[in-house]
């Protein structure tokens, strides 16, 4: 992997120091949370629900495929009134460890969603705008196994900005593409003013259900070539009492859809497509194969 580099015409200060030490701190963490059973490469199916009954299973015409278990597991019913699940006592389903049949399902967007298990396998229902589906994950999957990490551009400091928060009065809504075609509509705060080779760039930042850092989902001249071709995200924490934020693009990092097909994830908004490069933070994640 690639990482903090030598450049001669920019020699380490204590600064610099300080902070390759807080970005591998965070890099770890990340890398981390990856490889966990609750990360992204262990995600391996998402099942859109039809209003009604929604047959689960391992073989078709099961509408939610899981990866192992019985060919028939039970069923998932949606329906005005909220989401239920009825499963097979021979299934093996289980929640919180113990067998289960018949349970309402908490989807994502009420709290934390009703998380099932089957061996291996976790599902559980989320909510996008007015669909539901459900994610499945594996902690067995093979993508986790395989994975030994991803290349990464020098840390450089100056890559990390104090950007001037400019709210918007009132708080605007984006509708933001997403990868697999949808809309997903966030509230945006504010924008992101930072100063670059004297000129001033603008970065509208999301602010996600339940959270206070913002959200900032960006492109720039990488895409598609040495980073992630729809672009990639990072976090900032709220602005300071002087209205300023810390935009550290060395922590810029591959959005889900770099490591599993099964993931919506936002596309950047045209005021968020850089003209230059962003030669910072993760590339473009290609596999085991690559």
């Amino acid at each position: 992997m690639e990482g903090a580099g030598h450049d001669p015409e920019h020699e380490p200060t204590s600064e610099d120091r300080q902070h390759l030490a807080e970005v591998e701190r965070w890099r770890a963490h990340r890398l981390a949370r990856l490889r966990s059973p609750d990360g992204w490469l262990a995600v391996v199916g998402l099942s859109w629900l039809r209003e009604g009954a929604n047959e689960v299973g391992s073989a078709p015409p099961c509408q939610v495929m899981l990866p192992k278990g019985t060919a028939h597991a039970g069923w998932i019913h949606v329906a005005p009134s909220g989401i239920t699940g009825t499963f097979d006592p021979e299934a093996g389903v289980t929640l919180d460890g113990q067998p289960v049949g018949t349970v309402p399902l908490q989807p994502d967007d009420l709290g934390d969603p009703t998380q099932l298990d089957l061996g291996s396998v976790r599902f559980f229902v989320i909510r996008r705008q007015h669909d539901l589906a459900v994610r499945v994950r594996d902690a067995e999957s093979p993508a986790i196994a395989a994975f030994t990490g991803i290349d990464i551009y020098p840390v450089d400091r100056r890559w990390r900005f104090e950007a001037r928060f400019e709210p918007y009065e009132p708080e605007r809504r984006a509708a933001v593409p997403t990868v697999l075609g949808g809309v997903e509509t966030y509230p945006v705060p504010g924008a992101l003013a930072f100063d670059r080779d004297g000129r001033t760039f603008r970065l509208d930042a999301f602010l996600e259900p339940g959270e206070t850092d913002l959200f900032i989902v960006f492109g720039d001249l990488t895409n598609g070539s040495e980073t992630y071709g729809g672009g990639r995200y990072v976090y900032a924490a709220p602005p300071d009492d002087r209205g300023m934020v810390i935009l550290d693009f060395n922590r810029a990092y591959n959005p889900p859809c770099a490591f599993t097909p099964f993931a919506t994830c936002a596309l950047p908004l045209p005021q968020n497509r850089l003209p230059f490069r962003v030669e910072a933070g993760e590339k473009g994640y290609r596999g085991p194969t690559a």
